[in-house]
């Protein structure tokens, strides 16, 4: 099941990329050689509007990761434009800048490594408010977003290692919600968790697109998990956005070779016992 849709048909997108390229020179082979270049991103055009759920899909090496920096402003883009409501975000000016800072934030692939191991929770979490310098009353605002993940108050005194994958990705969420942001960009979200935890994530995901209002862009390399949460889906190869469309269209009726692979690597109960899964 996709996503249901809670977003006007003609609304102007959110968060946009248009033309987006991007080229890296890599090292020289030869001592007066000129160095090689590597066209990592080729004129891509991505958006999500408000309140709509994004997937983005492609293989290892697609892309993703270094679209991923643009989208949150970690990496300038070489050619083309981010905008964030319309605006450049690197040519908007300090303001537009620091509204995008705070309007769209990320949850990484390995809660683990995402939260400082000698840090209590509540400390943690406090931190988005500090860096952005946010004011407000702070407490409320942790336990309002405690609320929202389904976590309780005891949580803010305990460290990451007394908390289970599930959990922490749940607080990973929570401190990416600390600032009130407009766009979630979630990257690789319940790739290192349980099968048996990632609905659950999957599910949160869901109710709080639906109930906030946020924008999410979700990454992944599995269709399936994608189609789930979202409502439209990029799928990248090679740098380059090579098919667009809704889940289950893209399902039933692949048409670019990168999503056909896509759709042959899930796997399913029925096949598994047809002996094709892994064939």
């Amino acid at each position: 099941m996709s996503a249901v849709t809670s977003f006007p048909a003609d609304a102007r997108p959110l968060l946009e990329v248009r033309q987006l390229s991007q080229v890296y020179n890599l090292n020289r082979q030869k001592l007066f050689a000129p160095r090689p270049k590597l066209k990592v991103l080729d004129s891509i055009d991505f958006s999500v509007r408000p309140g709509e759920a994004v997937g983005l899909v492609g293989e290892s090496g697609s892309g993703k990761t270094t679209l991923t920096r643009m989208l949150t402003g970690v990496e300038r883009p070489g050619d083309g434009q981010v905008l964030y409501d319309g605006v450049d975000v690197w040519t908007g000016g300090e303001a537009h800048r620091k509204l995008f800072r705070r309007s769209v934030q990320v949850v990484l692939q390995n809660p683990r490594s995402s939260l400082d191991p000698r840090m209590r929770v509540g400390t943690s979490l406090l931190e988005p408010l500090r860096s952005l310098k946010i004011e407000g009353d702070h407490g409320t605002r942790v336990l309002e977003v405690l609320d929202q993940v389904g976590l309780d108050k005891n949580a803010l005194e305990r460290f990451p290692h007394e908390f289970s994958g599930g959990q922490l990705q749940r607080i990973a969420i929570a401190r990416a919600l600390m600032p009130g942001p407009k766009v979630l960009i979630a990257d690789e979200p319940v790739s290192a968790l349980d099968v048996s935890i990632q609905a659950q994530v999957l599910n949160l995901l869901k109710d709080l697109v639906r109930d906030l209002g946020l924008s999410l862009v979700f990454i992944a390399h599995d269709l399936s998990v994608v189609a789930y949460t979202t409502s439209k889906v990029y799928v990248m190869s090679s740098g380059k956005i090579v098919e667009v469309g809704k889940p289950l269209d893209l399902f039933r009726t692949p048409q670019a070779e990168a999503t056909q692979a896509l759709v042959g690597a899930v796997l399913s109960v029925e096949a598994g016992l047809a002996g094709n899964a892994l064939a």
